[in-house]
């Protein structure tokens, strides 16, 4: 009988943060992927930096993926509006969007708001909650957090800047590859079924919901590579 081999696939998971660029949002996300056999980068981006906009930020993701040839895109919030500029300049084996805002071509992330209805989304789980309406990251971002985590997230904050808010995210379409979208199903900041619509409707994709809120690398780290393995698997 004759056996075999099956090659192991490397795939660079190449991870962008959401609001204010950090990319220690992803620090408890990159061992676990290295531990799975897998590459991982983490992609800094100036969230500060009031004359960087969407294209800059796909600057910085281009250079980090550098000439790896089985790349994974895995964008976190905000981190949706690059993602789309990323995959226009690549090639990409998949895209995975994680609590994500997505955009529609030209849309800017300051519109995304009123033209998806978030606010109202939000203000109307937080009513069948039991919690605030009023946004504070304890409440929203926060929540599901241990205390050792939030302190360390509060020493790695820094401001995003209002200019990206106006930025249009100059994109013709999404990527014909696989996308996975991806939703934390305690999210206070983007609901899930705020999310499973958004998604339905702007890309015709089905949510895969883990436990946790809006900061799942954070709050869940595990299940969240688990599922990111898992797409790598079936691939």
């Amino acid at each position: 009988m004759r056996t075999e081999a099956v090659a192991w696939i490397v795939t660079l998971f190449a991870l962008v943060p959401g609001a204010g660029g950090i990319a220690w949002y992803w620090h408890r996300v990159v061992p676990l992927l290295e531990q799975a056999g897998h590459e991982a980068c983490a992609v800094d981006l100036p969230g500060d930096d009031e004359r960087a906009g969407f294209a800059v930020y796909a600057d910085r993701v281009v250079a980090a993926i550098g000439s790896h040839s089985d790349v994974a895109l895995v964008a976190q919030s905000l981190g949706g509006f690059t993602a789309p500029l990323v995959a226009a300049r690549i090639p990409l084996r998949m895209l995975v969007l994680v609590n994500a805002m997505i955009p529609l071509p030209g849309e800017t992330a300051g519109a995304w708001g009123k033209a998806t209805g978030s606010a109202a989304a939000r203000a109307a789980a937080a009513r069948a909650g039991g919690y605030s309406e009023e946004f504070e990251d304890e409440t929203y971002f926060f929540h599901d957090l241990s205390r050792d985590i939030v302190a360390e997230a509060e020493r790695h904050e820094r401001p995003q800047s209002e200019r990206i808010f106006e930025d249009a995210c100059a994109f013709e379409a999404w990527p014909d590859i696989p996308i996975h979208v991806i939703a934390g199903r305690d999210d206070r900041l983007f609901p899930i079924a705020f999310q499973r619509r958004v998604a339905r409707d702007r890309l015709g994709a089905s949510v895969d919901e883990l436990p946790g809120g809006h900061l799942l690398a954070l709050s869940h780290p595990h299940a969240l590579v688990e599922q990111l393995l898992g797409y790598s698997r079936a691939r």
